[in-house]
Formats: C-alpha cells, sequence, structure tokens
C-alpha cells in the first residue's frame, strides 16, 4: 500500500504524469524521476501494481497469492539492475509435465537421459526428443540475439531479420516470423502431445488459431522464448507483489508522487502541454500539468481518456477491440493430488502442468470457442509457487503439505462471458476443473482447502472479471494483441515503440510495441522517450 497524499500537497505541474500505476507505470516513473524529472503517479485503486501483485484471496488464510500473473521471463536484468530492484527470481528445475493416459511426459531440464526416455515412453522412438533439442536450439540461439534489443530503440523489421537469419538461417526465419506457426509445429515434431506442449507458448493470453494467417500466435511464442535471452520462466520469491512493491519503492526513493484512489477521467494534449484531469478518493474533481503524460493504463483506455477531452485516438480507429482469453483459478491445497502416473508430485507440479493440451485439442477448443460456447474439454496450465517459494504462506501453512494452484485456462475468450457473466463463469469452471479432473487419479476438489468461513479456498476470474478488477479492457492481459518487437515502418525505425499522434502523450504499458507480460519494458522505454526527446 501507498500513504495517500493530500491533493494540497501536489504540484499544479509536473514534468511527466504518469496514468495507471501497474507495474509498467511504477517502472515509467521510476526512471522519469531519476532522470531529474519531477513524476507524478495516479492509480486508480488503493493500491499500486496493477496486474502484478500479492493478495490474500480466502478469508482467515494466510496465504498470499500472485493473484492474476504469476510468473517472471520478459523483465530484463538490465531493469533490475539499473533500479537496483531487491527481487529474487527462482530457477524452475523441471520444464513441464503433461499427462497422458496411465503415464506423461516429464521435461526434466537437469536430466536429459530422464527426459529423453520419457519422450521414448510417450512418443515410442527418439525423433521427437532430438527435434525437441534442435529447435530448443533455435529458439535459445534467437533469444540471445534478440533480448538484448528489447531495451533499446527499435531496430527494423531488416536488420532484425539479418540478425536472426545469420544465426539460425532463412529457414527459421521464415517459418518463426512469416509461416503460421502451425505448420511448423507439424513439420517439426510427429507426436500430437509434443506439437501441443510447443504450441502453448503461442496461446497464453492470446485468442488464436494456430494457423491464423494474422501470425498472432507466433507474436506471443516469440515473447515467450526470448526473455532475458533465455526463455526461463521464474519464480518472484515473495510473489509478484515483491516485484511491483519494488518498482514502487525505486520509483518513491528516487522522487517520484504516487496518489492512489485517483482516477483519470480526462488527458488534453496541446502545444505545450498535457492537462490531466482526475477524481480523487472522496469524489472531488482535480486537474494537473503535464509536460508529458506517460499512459500505463491500456491504449484502449487512453483513447477513451483523449476522446473525454475531445481530441484524437492513439490507436487505429479500425483495430478489433482487445479481447482476452483466459480463465484464472487460484487455489490453496491440503496438499498435491495424487496423479495417474508413478512421476513424482512435486516433479509434476513443480514446472508447468500441461492439461489437455494436445495440438488437437487445442485446435478443437478454440473452434468451440469460437463459436460461442465454452469448449467441451478446456485445455489448462497449471503452476505451483510454493514448491518453489514457501515465503508467501504464513507460519501456520508453511510447515504444513499446503501448496498454491494457479490454474490458467486457454480458449476462454470474455465473449462467453459477456450475457451472463455469473452464470458463465460457473460453467467454464466446471468444465476446467472436470478437465482436470480426467488426468488426476482423484478429483482436486477433494484436496482444497477450506476458509475460515468452511468455503473451498477457490477464486475464479474470467476476462470481463480482470476487466472489471485491473482496467484490462476485454480482459486482455497483453492490452491488445501483441506486436512484432522491431519497427514495421521506416519512420520507427530508431523510435522506443511508444510514440502516439500526441507528441506530449507516450505509451507506458503493455500496450506498446515489445509490451505484454511483467517487463517494465514500455515502461523503460516511455521513461527514455521522454528523457531523450523532450524539447
Amino acid at each position: 500500500m501507498v500513504d495517500p497524499v493530500a491533493p494540497q500537497q501536489l504540484s499544479s505541474r509536473y514534468d511527466a504524469v504518469v496514468v495507471g500505476g501497474g507495474h509498467n507505470g511504477l517502472t515509467a516513473a521510476a526512471y522519469a524521476a531519476r532522470g531529474g524529472r519531477s513524476v507524478l503517479v495516479l492509480e486508480r485503486a488503493d493500491h499500486v501494481g496493477g496486474a502484478a501483485v500479492s493478495a490474500r484471496p480466502f478469508a482467515g488464510v494466510d496465504a498470499r497469492l500472485s493473484r492474476y500473473s504469476y510468473l517472471v521471463s520478459l523483465l530484463p536484468r538490465r531493469v533490475v539492475d539499473e533500479l537496483g530492484l531487491p527481487i529474487t527470481l527462482r530457477r524452475r528445475r523441471y520444464a513441464s509435465y503433461t499427462p497422458v493416459g496411465d503415464g506423461g511426459l516429464l521435461v526434466d531440464t537437469h536430466d536429459e537421459a530422464a527426459t529423453r526416455a520419457s519422450f521414448r515412453r510417450l512418443t515410442g522412438s527418439d525423433a521427437d526428443f532430438d527435434a525437441w533439442n534442435r529447435f530448443s536450439a533455435t529458439t535459445a540461439e534467437i533469444a540471445r540475439r534478440l533480448a538484448p534489443t528489447l531495451t533499446e530503440p527499435l531496430l527494423s523489421r531488416s536488420a532484425v531479420r539479418t540478425m536472426v537469419v545469420d544465426g539460425v538461417g532463412e529457414d527459421a526465419w521464415r517459418a518463426l516470423f512469416e509461416e503460421p506457426l502451425g505448420d511448423l509445429l507439424r513439420r517439426t515434431f510427429g507426436d500430437d502431445v509434443v506439437r501441443g506442449v510447443v504450441a502453448t507458448d503461442g496461446l497464453i493470453g492470446t485468442f488464436a488459431d494456430l494457423d491464423e494467417p494474422t501470425l498472432r500466435q507466433n507474436r506471443c511464442f516469440l515473447y515467450h522464448v526470448i526473455g532475458n535471452g533465455t526463455g526461463d520462466w521464474d519464480v518472484p520469491v515473495g510473489g509478484m507483489g515483491a516485484v511491483s512493491g519494488a518498482l514502487r519503492d525505486a520509483a518513491l526513493a528516487a522522487g517520484a508522487t504516487i496518489v492512489t484512489s485517483a482516477a483519470v477521467t480526462a488527458v488534453d494534449p496541446g502545444a505545450s502541454a498535457v492537462e490531466v484531469t482526475w477524481t480523487d478518493a472522496e469524489g472531488r474533481a482535480r486537474g494537473v500539468t503535464a509536460g508529458h503524460v506517460l499512459a500505463g493504463c491500456a491504449p484502449a483506455e487512453l483513447d477513451r481518456l483523449l476522446a473525454a477531452a475531445g481530441r484524437g485516438s492513439a490507436a487505429d480507429p479500425g483495430a478489433t477491440p482487445p479481447e482476452g482469453a483466459q480463465l484464472k483459478v487460484n487455489m490453496l491445497l491440503r496438499r498435491l493430488p495424487r496423479l495417474r502416473d508413478d512421476v513424482d508430485p512435486v516433479a509434476a507440479f513443480s514446472g508447468t502442468l500441461h492439461v489437455n493440451e494436445s495440438l488437437s485439442q487445442l485446435q478443437a477448443a478454440h473452434a468451440q470457442a469460437a463459436a460461442g460456447r465454452v469448449p467441451d474439454l478446456p485445455p489448462s496450465e497449471i503452476y505451483c509457487h510454493t514448491l518453489s517459494d514457501r515465503s508467501i504462506l504464513g507460519p501456520d501453512l508453511a510447515g504444513t503439505d499446503a501448496q498454491t494452484i494457479t490454474l490458467f485456462g486457454l480458449h476462454m475468450p470474455a465473449r462467453l462471458f459477456r450475457a451472463d457473466p455469473e452464470g458463465a463463469r460457473e460453467r467454464a469452471l466446471e468444465a476446467t476443473l472436470a478437465s482436470l479432473g480426467s488426468v488426476l487419479a482423484e478429483p482436486i476438489e477433494d484436496v482444497l482447502a477450506r476458509d475460515a468461513d468452511g468455503a473451498p479456498c477457490l477464486e475464479v476470474r474470467t476476462p470481463v472479471d480482470l476487466e472489471g478488477d485491473v482496467g484490462l479492457p476485454g480482459g486482455h492481459i497483453f492490452h491488445r494483441d501483441l506486436s512484432w518487437p522491431f519497427a514495421e515502418s521506416a519512420d520507427d525505425t530508431g523510435r522506443w515503440g511508444v510514440e502516439t499522434e500526441h507528441r506530449r502523450v507516450l505509451l507506458a504499458g503493455a500496450g506498446a510495441r515489445r509490451g505484454g507480460g511483467v517487463s517494465g519494458i514500455p515502461g523503460r522505454a516511455a521513461a527514455m522517450a521522454l528523457l531523450q526527446g523532450e524539447d
């Protein structure tokens, strides 16, 4: 929490006003303030952090869950070092476990022989394991080359193409950047399950057919495999709130002012300044003048704020409205559930547990959701924070077998929940728990902990819930479809990917180019554009 600042203590003008105190807004504030600029952060909620927060969602239960976002890959080491963030990101030994019938595929990054044997049991040969290693080497080399560019001005598409082709060849560039991901997976792997395990990196937070010509699935896949040059998804010790808390502290230490319960109502850019109006905790209208506005909110929300001032849009007016596509289920378990396989449950749940995510299952679920139905067998991924970090549990729980579980359901677009939010949420949860139950040896309900009121420790958030909770348009966790991490026009080469048609208004959130995920990249980019491009 941030101590509130009384409105009378505020200045009438700041060099930069940051709209939205999510992790990117805090990153932008920290960099801008460290650059000697006066900075005011206005956050609608009564706390900062946006979707990168920890919370105790269960009555009387001392467990701080990463309520919305949960793993970290894209946060550059450069940002951590430059801002001196005291955070710890813990590597997971097991990449994934995928139950299949009475067996499963376990990917152990510390034991190549065991992983090869697991592939052989699933597929009957070494072919897909060898293809997996070749494919992983290709994406690792792309990650090594591309990741450092994310904190620099935009390169041209041709420059990035040359970089990739020099490292992994023309065929790899064409397969990942020019052709649908589904084509690549079918050519590369023979087994439907193996194809699906790889495919999910293209679908987290993105509602897409793997064969879509828009390639939105390819762009999502790329961001999931290039983080910090390794593509590893790490556990934030202390929960996601530890990350946003460190960024809040960095912004405050640099001299930024943060006001919570401050709902911005309009952004009016002029030639020499931007007028920002907002409503305080008491419902009183306030106003402040800014040299620049750094919009940590979604582009759709910025459009609304500009329209309220009679100004033009910051985004393409013909663009499809953003739509998220995930069901988020947070749970506290008394213990891990039993599996049909004889795999160690600790190993199975330490990485990402894939539920009904073969390529054909993913495609079938997408087709049903696109037709307006909750999928019959919803695909999902499960992550257990407490197997890597028990600090999020209070003393009464830390010494027990209790575990926190996050289930991230795919292909649950916002359109399914618009007409009947409550009923659709229940139907989606029922189908998702049944899907999960199909790969376990016992119902997950049998191992759910109970809160102080005797209710199951289970929380469900749909895209529509996320829209209301944290201002994500359509519940889209990336604010809108991800873009390629390079300039797609000559005019944008050398810029930061945060510019809008209004010179004094910059995107600082996930909707900027090179946005998405818990990264701080667009927040830093907005601050760099401000500091390097001021009058």
